[in-house]
């Protein structure tokens, strides 16, 4: 009975044990069968999208055909119809991985490496229990590496490289027992390197680069006895490279740079690494010499210890490594000479890099024997002595950087035998005599500096060969003569600078067929004549200098020019263009100026005053009838005088602050006009022809004569003038003409008001300055009152007299008029006072009239 009852409560709680198992059923194995295999290839299918190479695969994978025969899928020999290796590298397929994976319980290899898939490892994976490789690189996969991966005891590779996962290094890949390659590199993995690693024993390659990881590396490290390749590269790690890694004499590529290890590299580092092919530890710390037992490594072909603090001097046994090819000291504290091991045919170097250290001494003829030599830098050490001519023996050559040194002597003559050069550095010595004609048949070079040295003579028009140049600097030197015009032909040139030279002669307007060219310095050199206007094609220039020279005439106002700043042609004195260059205004600018003007005047300004000139001779006409003349109150005598005396250039550059834009008040054919205060306190207009325009010099004679004889109180004075073979000014008595832009409008409106006070003061013969008109009275004031009722009391006397047959009615309504039209056109607001249209209807209005009263 006890018995029954234990079985009956047994049932109970397996069957609740099964409600609540259901959810976790699902992704549990199910009885494997070539047709699970099937459907979970399919499902696998449905997850993804197919572009690029694998749009096949739609139709491929079809259920008309076996499984095993499908694009990608490999089945087990051994177990028919099952599925063993799943591979479609590099199909351009896109979309996340299927948990039903996991259903593949036969699977051994899984290589989906250079696709889109993105998403979690599903944890489904770790069902997979014969995997042995799980190559997933280049994708877009995302979070932390699935614990359940762990569950796969079988795995000997995992390469995971270039995705986006996260977290920090599993701890658990220890127990990963067969793990032989471990790639997690170029992820976003941070924290530490987890101590437990070193455990993994059976590790041969381990790659951790291009992640986010810190610390130090363990010291467990040195138990990876079978470790062959250790990859670090690009992390924040620090500290000291742990020594016991220098005693695993199964390594053969230790790739440590990127990082902020210090210290010191053991000094029998090398002794206990008879396989290690590889050495990179550029970019760190490091400090202390280069340990002399590297030459022990008979294997090493690639040495990397640029930009670290290495002192001391190269050691010599590096000269006896039989397979180095690469070799890289650049950035560090080295000094003394290159060994001349070094320079010695026994070695067949490819890449040598010595640049930015301490080093001196000569080049040796030696360096010749360097036949496979493809790069050599020693730039930016203390190196003298001539370049050998023994370096064009160097036929493999491709780069030559010798700039930053204390060369001398001449660039051998025999340097256009190099014609794999694609670089050749040269720049910063003190090289002198002439370029080698030879240099311009190098048709592979691409970059070519000589700049900052003596060099002389004529840049040679064979310049045209080197199609193929993309940059050349020549600056600082002593070239001479023009710049060829065969440089336009170098099509693929994006950087030119001649500066610092003494070229001459015109810009060649072949520049214009640089259309690549981003960078043109023709700063500081003797080249005359006009910009030429082809360099607005240089659309893509985004540097342009061409100041300190002795060019002249118009600036270009196209392409790079529409942005140019004044110091880009600074020094250049016969240039003109827009103001904001701060150079003078064109002689086309300036008679499209005077050209406006003329067209104001002859439209708006000329009617008014001929139809004024012809009412005050015809006025004049009847008063001489009428009686005899009545003297003016006013006489030339009356007209004050200014004493004329001399005036020097340097006084007039004084007065007008060495003729300034502030100062400037306008401009003519012939010449500009600047405002200016002499020592004196004298406000003075200065006149300053243009002596470059054919009919200055006649021009200043001629305003001398009429100026000089002419006397009338509505002309400006002549003060002195000024007159060298440079410069031609007449110095004239400053007229204010401030009510022009009274309130700060500035509209053609000003001249009405001119002219409406001349109006005013020709009829009543009473000029704005007389006497009798104070500051709380002005003429215009004083004739506004006067109006309408006293309009004969202000006018002149000759024309409010009485004649026999005159209407004097009509002649005081006509005297009116013409005194309200001079108020109407001197309203202090310019937007009231009339316009010149106006003016012209009203000045004929009067006109007829008083011919109509003189005909009755």
């Amino acid at each position: 009975m006890m018995l029954m009852e234990r079985l009956y409560k047994a049932s109970i709680v397996f069957g609740v044990a099964l409600v609540f198992m259901q959810p976790c059923m699902a992704s549990l194995p199910v009885p494997t069968s070539n047709s699970t295999d099937q459907l979970a290839l399919l499902a696998f299918m449905n997850a993804i999208n197919v572009q690029g190479n694998g749009t096949f695969l739609r139709s491929n994978w079809s259920e008309k055909s076996g499984f095993c025969d499908w694009y990608g899928v490999s089945c087990s020999p051994r177990h028919a119809q099952r599925v063993r290796a799943l591979r479609l590298l590099n199909m351009g397929l896109q979309g996340t991985i299927s948990l039903h994976i996991g259903n593949l319980s036969f699977l051994e290899v899984i290589d989906l490496s250079g696709n889109s898939f993105y998403g979690r490892l599903p944890q489904e994976i770790g069902h997979l229990h014969r995997l042995k490789l799980l190559i997933l690189e280049r994708n877009a996969l995302e979070g932390r590496v699935p614990l359940n991966l762990f569950q796969c005891q079988r795995l000997e590779v995992l390469v995971l490289q270039r995705n986006n996962f996260t977290g920090g290094i599993p701890k658990e890949l220890y127990t990963l027992r067969s793990l032989r390659t471990l790639f997690l590199g170029s992820n976003n993995f941070t924290g530490t390197i987890p101590a437990s690693l070193g455990n993994a024993s059976s590790i041969k390659w381990l790659g951790l680069e291009g992640n986010h990881i810190e610390g130090t590396v363990p010291p467990e490290f040195d138990q990876l006895i079978n470790l062959e390749g250790l990859n670090l590269y690009d992390n924040h790690l620090s500290g000291s490279i742990p020594p016991g890694i220098f005693n695993i004499s199964s390594i053969s590529q230790l790739l440590l740079p990127l990082n902020n290890f210090s210290g010191s590299l053991p000094p029998t580092a090398g002794l206990l690494l008879p396989n290690l092919s590889w050495f990179q530890v550029q970019r760190n710390q490091l400090s202390g010499n280069i340990p002399s037992h590297l030459s022990n490594c008979s294997k090493l072909f690639r040495l990397l210890l640029g930009e670290n603090l290495f002192t001391g001097q190269i050691p010599a046994s590096l000269g006896q490594l039989p397979s180095l090819k690469t070799l890289q000291l650049f950035n560090n504290k080295l000094t003394g000479q290159i060994p001349k091991e070094i320079w010695s045919r026994k070695v067949n170097f490819t890449y040598l890099d010595f640049s930015d250290n301490f080093l001196n001494g000569t080049i040796p003829p030696t360096i010749g024997e360097l036949t496979s030599l493809q790069r050599l830098y020693l730039d930016n050490n203390n190196v003298e002595g001539s370049v050998p001519n023994e370096i064009c023996e160097m036929t493999s050559l491709g780069e030559l950087s010798l700039q930053g040194n204390k060369l001398s002597g001449s660039i051998p003559s025999c340097i256009g035998k190099l014609s794999n050069l694609r670089l050749l550095f040269l720049g910063s010595n003190k090289l002198g005599s002439s370029i080698p004609s030879s240099i311009w048949n190098l048709e592979n070079l691409l970059f070519l500096n000589l700049s900052s040295n003596s060099l002389g003579g004529n840049l040679s028009t064979n310049i045209r060969s080197m199609k193929a140049l993309g940059s050349m600097d020549l600056s600082g030197n002593q070239i001479s003569g023009n710049i060829p015009l065969a440089i336009g032909a170098l099509s693929s040139l994006t950087s030119l600078s001649l500066s610092g030279n003494l070229f001459s002669g015109l810009i060649p307007e072949s520049l214009g067929n640089l259309r690549a060219l981003n960078y043109l310095d023709l700063s500081q050199n003797n080249l005359s004549g006009a910009i030429p206007k082809t360099l607005e094609a240089l659309s893509s220039l985004l540097y342009f200098n061409l100041s300190l020279n002795m060019l002249t005439g118009e600036i270009p106002t196209g392409g790079p020019f529409a942005n140019l700043a004044a110091n880009a042609i600074k020094g250049n004195v016969g240039l003109c263009g827009k103001p904001i260059l701060q150079v003078s205004l064109c002689r086309n600018e300036l008679k499209s100026e005077n050209s406006k003007r003329r067209t104001f005047l002859l439209k708006y300004i000329l009617p008014p005053l001929t139809a004024l000139v012809t009412l005050a001779a015809f006025l004049y006409v009847l008063k001489k009838y009428r009686r005899k003349n009545v003297p003016g109150p006013h006489s030339l005598d009356s007209i004050p005088t200014i004493e004329h005396k001399p005036i020097t250039y340097q006084e007039l550059r004084y007065a007008t602050n060495d003729f300034c834009d502030a100062n400037f008040i306008g401009a003519g054919s012939y010449g500009s006009v600047y405002k200016g205060k002499l020592l004196d306190g004298t406000d003075v207009a200065v006149k300053v022809l243009n002596l470059q325009h054919e009919g200055a010099f006649k021009s200043f004679d001629v305003e001398c004569r009429v100026l000089r004889a002419a006397l009338h109180r509505n002309l400006v004075k002549v003060i002195s003038t000024c007159s060298n073979p440079d410069l031609r000014a007449l110095v004239l008595q400053y007229m204010s003409n401030g009510k022009y832009g009274h309130e700060g409008w500035v509209t053609a409106r000003g001249d009405m008001y001119s002219y409406g006070i001349m109006l005013l003061e020709i009829f009543t013969r009473k000029k704005p300055t007389d006497e009798v008109f104070t500051e709380e009275q002005s003429l215009r004031q004083w004739v506004s009152v006067s109006l309408p009722d006293r309009v004969m009391e202000i006018v002149d006397n000759g024309l409010a007299g009485t004649e026999e047959g005159r209407d004097m009615t009509a002649t005081e309504a006509n005297l009116l008029a013409i005194m309200e039209l001079g108020l109407d056109c001197s309203e202090e607001s310019p937007n009231q006072r009339c316009n010149i249209k106006e003016v012209v209807v009203k000045l004929n209005k009067i006109k007829l009239q008083i011919l109509c009263n003189r005909v009755a």
